[in-house]
């Protein structure tokens, strides 16, 4: 079994997730719309909550919150290694780019890398492996499946990308390295995979606006991937977005290391579209954009012991824009650290958008000179103009700020900005203690927010 010490690690996905499912989705990566839907929850009945809240304040005096009474906490699947070949004879296909005529010298390598893709793919199990020592210079490349069987790729090595932006605008392409319809994958190593995005950046329209906005590609994307392992791993100096999970079941990504220039425009860290049972931990992400960013069609997503800085926060949207439907629902972001961020943990929807973000927790969170810590915007509007204002908007529920503490850049710490016509719902705020970074009282806002507080909270909140 010695040589199985280095394939995948892969997993035997367990899943308990209580009290509910998904809700339908019409699924969006940015503007893309992706066509398959997830299910609507079966058995939510809103009208409980009320008895749920009346528990909760007969027992303020309580150190801790027991959300069993909100009616909501989530329970996350594990992962175990397993033996995905199932002999300890079995044969394993070890394949190089080198061996198909990688140089790893600043030559173009794509072709080696597609061709040992190819070899590692029809393989049963295969291992794409790229070496140590060497940085091979790939353009965008599709790594397409179904595999014959499980699969690792071990980038132990540099891949980076070209500099020429016409690579990428010419055909409209929004990737660059694309993992698409594989199953039982692993990608890990401990390598770089470096962006080389500066060129994209100089040339964003929200460094220069006399330039056009063309959106840059992502440097790695999975797409409609089941039973995934991403690890170890750094990832560096996107054009765009650093790595995201679209349309992907049960998906582990942990000991990542993602970072780009507080500066660059768009270089969201990691960015969950359309996918279900997602756990991220233990990395360490600082970018120019959300160090997470969730979206719609996401569901039983959680982030655990996520250091962020520099960045955008931990966001959860946007969601509805162009009058969209979003559904995002089971979020959990837990023992996170954020320092020097534009914000903290935020809920963002746009206005005339539909759907609803419900189940969400965010606890046990460190705040170092953040502005706004905790924010829900429904008045979400990334536009030059100003928006409009409009009746319709993405519902927010059942959330849960519980135990999230430190120092705010911003007078205002606690910021809850909902719709009017459709108001914040079952808001709990519970044991928050921000201060200013200069020591000085902070302060919160509400507008049209329907919830309550247990514990001490300061800045006193306005619920």
């Amino acid at each position: 079994m010695g040589a199985f010490e280095n394939i995948i690690k892969q997993l035997t996905f367990t899943f308990f997730v209580l009290f509910y499912y998904c809700s339908s989705s019409y699924c969006v990566f940015h503007e893309d719309p992706l066509p398959d839907c997830l299910e609507e929850d079966p058995g939510y009945d809103t009208s409980a909550y009320p008895v749920y809240y009346g528990a909760i304040l007969e027992r303020e005096s309580e150190s801790k919150f027991d959300s069993e009474n909100f009616g909501y906490e989530p329970e996350f699947f594990t992962t175990e290694r397993y033996d995905r070949v199932g002999s300890p004879e079995a044969s394993l296909k070890v394949v190089s780019v080198d061996d198909f005529g990688a140089k790893g010298d600043g030559t173009d390598d794509t072709q080696a890398f597609a061709e040992a893709w190819k070899e590692a793919c029809s393989s049963a199990p295969g291992i794409l492996e790229v070496p140590q020592g060497n940085t091979y210079l790939v353009k965008p490349i599709s790594f397409s499946g179904p595999c014959k069987s499980a699969m690792t790729v071990k980038i132990s090595g540099t891949i980076e990308a070209p500099s020429d932006r016409d690579l990428w605008i010419k055909n409209g392409s929004r990737h660059w390295l694309l993992f698409s319809h594989v199953n039982n994958l692993s990608v890990e190593g401990g390598g770089t995979i470096n962006g080389n995005g500066e060129i994209w950046w100089e040339n964003s329209c929200k460094i220069d606006k006399s330039k056009p906005c063309i959106s840059g590609p992502t440097a790695l994307t999975f797409e409609s991937c089941e039973n995934l392992i991403v690890q170890e791993l750094r990832i560096k100096d996107s054009q765009q977005m650093h790595l995201t999970f679209q349309k992907c079941v049960n998906v582990m990504a942990s000991n990542l290391m993602v970072q780009a220039p507080e500066h660059s425009p768009n270089t969201d860290g990691i960015h969950v579209t359309g996918s279900k049972n997602v756990v991220i931990q233990n990395s360490t992400i600082g970018t120019g954009d959300d160090c997470i960013s969730i979206v719609s069609g996401s569901q039983n997503i959680k982030a655990v012991d996520i250091n962020c800085g520099p960045g955008h926060g931990i966001s959860i949207g946007s969601l509805g824009a162009g009058n969209s439907e979003a559904h995002v629902s089971a979020i959990t972001v837990d023992r996170a650290n954020l320092h020097g961020t534009t914000n903290g943990l935020r809920i963002k929807t746009w206005q005339g958008g539909s759907g609803n973000a419900k189940n969400i927790i965010f606890q046990n969170v460190a705040m170092h000179n953040v502005s706004n810590p905790i924010i829900i915007d429904q008045n979400y509007c990334d536009s030059k103009k100003p928006c409009p204002e409009q009746a319709s908007a993405v519902q927010i529920s059942n959330v849960i700020y519980r135990n999230v503490k430190g120092t705010s850049a911003t007078k205002l710490a606690m910021k809850f900005n909902c719709s009017r016509s459709y108001p914040c719902e079952r808001i709990l705020v519970q044991d928050i203690n921000l201060l200013m970074e200069s020591s000085e009282p902070a302060t919160s806002y509400c507008r049209n927010v329907h919830g309550i507080t247990n514990g001490k909270i300061i800045p006193p909140a306005c619920l």
